[in-house]
């Protein structure tokens, strides 16, 4: 899979991208991210990729020309299959949303910043909006951050236990059951005994029952 970015501060993605699992997704070849400064693609004097909004109002709106640019310049050498513009305003990211785009070849990826991009952009050239939550950020960055993370560790081979993907909170509209390590017993605080069984059947009993549990507990909306 290929993921491009735009964005007016790539620096913002360096750290997220080349960690952990991103790192090792990239290292093996399964997962390519390259991130593209939105500046560079400015004709105009000292870069500038923001200007006043028609109507009046307070903040600035990022340019069309500039993305304008770079999109095209992209599509020149990738076909994409989906266009992504990150912003508070767009469909929420969930499980499904990342399931789906995991099977996708190439994703471009715009980062919104200021009082985020000239309309004609979302009209013209994006083919999905996303939001991370129903709350603002400073631009669209670390969005497309947990976004490359959500869909790239679903990628087949990313992860060193692929099943491990198929048990997170969230996939059949469940969270995910508790979860226990050594020591057996800490300060009386003991592992439940079923799990200690080795019956793997009562175990994947006990762990649907707990995420169903905690489901209803804690998100009952995901049941309806």
């Amino acid at each position: 899979m290929r993921i491009d970015i735009i964005t007016v501060l790539p620096e913002l993605l360096e750290s997220p991208l080349s960690h952990s699992i991103m790192k090792r997704a990239q290292a093996k070849g399964l997962l390519e991210v390259h991130v593209h400064p939105l500046r560079q693609y400015s004709n105009l004097k000292h870069n500038q990729v923001d200007d006043y909004q028609f109507g009046g109002g307070a903040g600035m709106v990022m340019m069309l020309e500039p993305i304008v640019n770079a999109i095209e310049s992209l599509q020149a050498k990738v076909k994409y299959d989906e266009i992504i513009y990150l912003t508070p305003d767009g469909e929420t990211l969930n499980q499904k949303m990342a399931n789906q785009l995991s099977l996708k070849g190439n994703l471009l990826m715009l980062c919104g910043h200021y009082k985020g991009i000239d309309q004609r952009i979302r009209d013209h050239f994006i083919t999905k909006e996303i939001s991370i939550g129903d709350y603002v950020l400073s631009g669209g960055e670390l969005g497309a951050a947990v976004l490359v993370d959500a869909i790239g560790r679903l990628i087949p081979g990313v992860l060193n236990d692929e099943t491990s993907a198929l048990s997170d909170s969230f996939q059949d509209n469940l969270l995910a059951p508790p979860v226990y390590t050594r020591p057996v017993d800490f300060r009386g605080w003991k592992v439940p005994d079923i799990l200690l069984s080795g019956d793997h059947k009562k175990i994947d009993d006990w762990r649907h029952q707990a995420s169903v549990d905690r489901t209803k507990a804690r998100r009952p909306d995901l049941l309806t």
